[in-house]
């Protein structure tokens, strides 16, 4: 469905490449890195943000439903389990967390802005990172 590459440039700077499109990703200066790029989790968040936008536009074209403009703000981080208000009792030390401040404007009824607000959630990269994700890792270190 997806495939991306990537290469260590140089320092952590990192070029990737989809086949039909370069761009890069780097850690902060404060980090090490050159900033020459959005770190991982930059490109997590922006995943999920691109997805959310695109999902809205699809959802009200096929309803036909005029949108002036969607804003996905994603944030990230990790908090204590103790200081979160949604996690398990189970739950121990840090949690990753990811919360969103969505904006959709339009000319829409009461009804479908209640819909789009639902939808907003629904996208397929949403829905991935909710669910457990297993991995199937080839890894091999090449001597020489």
């Amino acid at each position: 469905m997806a495939t991306i590459s990537a290469e260590l440039s140089s320092g952590y700077m990192v070029k990737m490449t989809n086949g039909s499109h370069t761009w890069k990703a780097d850690e902060p200066i404060d980090l090490g890195g050159s900033d020459t790029g959005p770190n991982p989790y930059e490109l997590l968040l922006g995943s999920v943000a691109a997805c959310t936008c695109i999902t809205l536009s699809m959802y009200a074209r096929r309803k036909e439903i005029p949108l002036t403009s969607v804003t996905a703000r994603y944030h990230y981080d990790k908090v204590h389990a103790e200081d979160c208000a949604f996690c398990d009792d189970d739950d121990k030390g840090l949690i990753d967390t990811v919360s969103s401040d969505i904006e959709i404007r339009g000319d829409f009824t009461a009804e479908q802005a209640k819909r789009l607000e639902e939808i907003a959630t629904r996208c397929p990269v949403h829905k991935t990172l909710e669910r457990e994700i297993r991995f199937s890792d080839d890894v091999r270190a090449v001597a020489g």
